[in-house]
């Protein structure tokens, strides 16, 4: 195990509002903040990035900094969520991949055959590689203090569905096709996922986030029995590195969050997890009495954002309301900032959050 003892989880970010509720306590306020915060809906942002290609910023330290913080600034939100995109860690690893406006990640090489996944599993995620991503985390924890960052990647089935697919899909079929006609090919492949991840995460960990969440984007296509059988093992193998390290007295809170995955959410949890992400479709005294004893976050709608404030003020209570049927509670949304809505809009319900 590893000792930090200069990390901010073992002083400056210990008793902050978001860590104790990871940590199934209940606090002064509900601790809040929002997928995407960091992003595309602030004027500031898309200013900052004129010009600039999104995986060129998501490895520009300076840029991954001031991007991070303009939302903590703004809304006041209880955490910080690390500046990156699911695909920097293959970008990092060598892995030929761009975001397209307007379509989202795009392969250069579709990985389909066993000799794909060979090529890929002769590449690695270096310390020499990972250093614009623990330099900028090393920033952002110095201004933010007191205020914890939450570090950021995306689950291995999530990647191997780019990876794959070559691109965005709506079904993930030719992911879901290799799972089961080349059985071996698919646990070659998730299992450098799961590394290059893990990776991913315990640099942003070592350097100074206070916390760890894991997307699985598009786990809701599977069925239960795929999920446990075929993504479970790597999104476990994922989260080890981070579960492993010890920052003083703390272990590292972990989230694991999906976007359709009512009918996972025991088996998310499963994999080794604090806290698990609700969407919006499932209420939060449904996810609560599905997992006794397990910390949610969660689960605004995102629609309600861009409703008249009083629409919005009774959806979130109704929100708080189901929460407290979890032994605590990190206000989120049930999937992330819509790219139109209003800043203010995050601004007033983070505050009215607050004074809840």
């Amino acid at each position: 195990m590893a000792t930090l003892d200069e990390h901010p989880l073992s002083g400056a970010t210990a008793d902050a509002p978001l860590i104790r509720a990871y940590c199934g306590e209940r606090s002064t306020h509900h601790p809040v903040w929002f997928m995407r915060q960091a992003g595309r809906s602030l004027p500031e942002y898309r200013a900052l990035r004129t010009g600039t290609k999104m995986l060129d910023a998501c490895l520009d330290p300076d840029l991954v900094t001031e991007i991070t913080l303009q939302p903590v600034r703004r809304h006041g939100v209880d955490a910080a969520i690390f500046f990156s995109d699911i695909v920097v860690p293959l970008r990092l690893a060598g892995v030929g991949v761009d975001i397209v406006p307007g379509r989202g990640p795009v392969l250069e090489h579709p990985v389909r055959t066993a000799a794909d996944v060979a090529a890929l599993r002769e590449r690695s995620l270096e310390a020499e590689a990972l250093a614009p991503i623990s330099a900028a985390v090393q920033q952002l924890t110095r201004e933010l203090g007191r205020t914890p960052l939450i570090g950021f990647a995306g689950a291995p089935f999530t990647l191997a569905a780019y990876l794959v697919e070559g691109g965005p899909s709506k079904d993930h079929l030719a992911a879901r096709t290799m799972m089961h006609a080349q059985p071996q090919v698919w646990a070659e492949l998730m299992g450098w996922l799961a590394e290059v991840t893990g990776a991913f995460l315990h640099a942003q960990v070592r350097a100074g986030a206070s916390a760890a969440q894991l997307f699985d984007s598009w786990a809701g296509t599977l069925s239960r029995a795929d999920y446990i059988r075929y993504v479970a093992p790597y999104s476990r193998a994922a989260l080890a590195p981070v579960r492993q390290l010890r920052i003083g007295d703390h272990s590292v809170p972990t989230v694991h969050f999906g976007v359709g995955t009512g009918h996972l959410l025991t088996a998310m949890h499963e994999v080794g997890v604090d806290v698990v992400g609700v969407d919006w479709r499932t209420p939060l005294d449904q996810a609560a009495a599905a997992l006794p004893g397990v910390v949610l976050q969660g689960n605004i709608d995102p629609a309600m954002l861009a409703a008249d404030w009083p629409v919005l003020r009774e959806h979130a209570q109704q929100v708080l309301t189901a929460g407290r049927a979890a032994p605590a509670h990190v206000v989120n949304l049930g999937h992330g900032v819509p790219p139109e809505t209003d800043p203010e809009v995050l601004t007033r319900l983070t505050g009215w959050l607050h004074e809840q």
